[in-house]
């Protein structure tokens, strides 16, 4: 069994505290009890841990991450764990632990962005945009605690913030597909309310725009996100209106019904009708053709957010709003160019 802090006190007749104090050469001690300390932990083979080191200097060395942590959730919002990852992967490296921390509310209760702040057991909070409120952002603010929220918040404050830029990857996909030939567009997104999908439009109405062109209101969709709805929704959308030539699917879930559509309709693709979906995950690599993707790199986001947040730590005068993580388009079958 390892030595703990603990050992080495009682073994030396002093407190905790003394013995982490001593560690990290802090505090008005006695030379006579430095030595008595530093004998028991040579005697005792200890070595401190990370928590030790840190306990004299009032902090944790860990982290709490603020994200929903419902059943199914990997399934509502699989890239969520992709950030985990780059975040993980960067706060490890500076001997930092990462907790988790479930954003869900019971009513009366009060927000857990407050109570991880509250509880002393982080040094920071890495919190999902969705858990942030207008109470929360005062209360973050007011207290100074460190923290980066991901994804930008839909109100103005001093918070800091880092996104990925959802307008520039609708550019990025309407501007591929216009470059390639094709100009007769329809846009699927999620229901209207949906902030990504938002963005993501806005992107592409921002490229149509630059090459003289206007997306019509009728080329623009908005469905529950499911496979079936986007399975139907494409069937009806080529059967009505033979003339469209490709499809922006605003996510996998779209992209992997608007292909089983085309399926059902026994069209070629990307000779009959061409498409292009966001992200390489979860379902771009088992849609058949392989889709064409602007992909975003989330475990480099999750990466930043870290990287920043421990950036904030050292300085809380630290403000930090911003994009990070450009698109990239990946070419796959199910766009050509040169029509």
């Amino acid at each position: 069994m390892s030595v703990t802090i603990k050992d080495v006190a009682n073994e030396a007749g002093v407190s905790i505290s003394t013995v982490s104090k001593i560690i990290n050469g802090k505090g008005s001690i006695s030379q006579d009890t430095i030595n008595r300390v530093q004998e028991t932990i040579r005697r005792l083979n200890y070595t401190p841990n990370s928590r030790a080191v840190s306990f004299a200097k009032q902090n944790t060395k860990n982290i709490i991450f603020l994200t929903s942590m419902k059943k199914n959730e990997p399934y509502l919002n699989p890239h969520m764990f992709e950030i985990m990852d780059g975040s993980y992967s960067a706060l490890s490296g500076l001997d930092y632990t990462l907790s988790l921390m479930d954003i869900s509310m019971k009513d009366g209760q009060e927000s857990p962005v407050i109570q991880a702040i509250q509880s002393g057991c982080a040094d920071g909070i890495l919190v999902h945009g969705s858990a942030v409120t207008e109470e929360t952002a005062k209360y973050i603010i007011d207290s100074n605690f460190p923290h980066v929220i991901i994804g930008s918040p839909s109100m103005d404050n001093q918070l800091c913030w880092i996104d990925t830029n959802h307008v520039l990857a609708g550019q990025c996909a309407a501007e591929h597909l216009l470059e390639c030939g094709y100009m007769n567009i329809v846009f699927i997104g999620e229901k209207r309310t949906d902030f990504i999908s938002n963005q993501r439009l806005k992107g592409v109405k921002k490229a149509f725009i630059n090459h003289g062109l206007h997306l019509a209101a009728e080329n623009i969709y908005s469905i529950s996100s499911n496979i079936s709805n986007a399975r139907s929704l494409t069937k009806e959308i080529l059967t009505d209106n033979p003339k469209i030539q490709a499809i922006i699917c605003e996510n996998n879930t779209i992209a992997f019904g608007v292909s089983a559509g085309i399926l059902d309709l026994k069209l070629d693709v990307p000779n009959d009708i061409a498409f292009i979906t966001f992200d390489s995950y979860p379902y771009a690599n088992i849609i058949e053709p392989k889709p064409t993707v602007v992909d975003i790199d989330m475990f480099d986001l999750g990466f930043q957010a870290a990287q920043t947040l421990i950036r904030k730590i050292d300085n809380p005068l630290l403000l930090a709003q911003g994009y990070s993580t450009l698109p990239i388009l990946k070419q796959g079958l199910t766009t050509k160019k040169g029509l």
